[in-house]
């Protein structure tokens, strides 16, 4: 197991949490889909100077022809997601709508390992890996109670 790579995904998994609760903020002030344009335009403008400016890119963008037409699914996906979380988090709090991503998001990278989805290396699915999504769910539902 690579630990680097798990502090990496764990930090991450802190970003979207605060990422969450400010986008849930700006949605309650300007409206969701208004919100998420904004969260958008930003994030466009960062990952431009990032990659134009500061030229920290490592790819090329020649490559874009080769994506697989899923691989263009990522940006509605990312539509879909920020809209989720800025509607609810504002409702139901960040605590409920962070539980209820997380287990929904491991249950769908379980199938997605599964089967090998999108090009990945299948991973098989195992007792353990059930009763730990089962406990993890079982966990969210604890984080519901009031």
């Amino acid at each position: 197991m690579n630990w680097l790579f798990l502090g990496i995904a764990a930090a991450s998994g802190i970003l979207m949490a605060v990422q969450g609760t400010i986008n849930g903020m700006v949605g309650k002030i300007t409206g969701v889909l208004e919100g998420n344009f904004l969260v958008h335009v930003i994030g466009l403008a960062v990952v431009a100077l990032l990659l134009f400016v500061l030229g920290l890119g490592q790819g090329s963008l020649t490559k874009i022809p080769n994506i697989p037409w899923y691989g263009y699914l990522g940006g509605v996906i990312n539509v879909g997601i920020i809209y989720g979380v800025m509607a609810a988090i504002p409702k139901i709090g960040a605590t409920n709508a962070t539980t209820a991503i997380i287990v929904g998001q491991v249950a769908m990278a379980m199938i997605i390992d599964w089967f090998g989805f999108f090009g990945m290396e299948k991973v098989p699915i195992t007792w353990w890996k059930i009763l730990g999504l089962v406990l993890l769910a079982a966990g969210g539902k604890l984080m519901l109670c009031k």
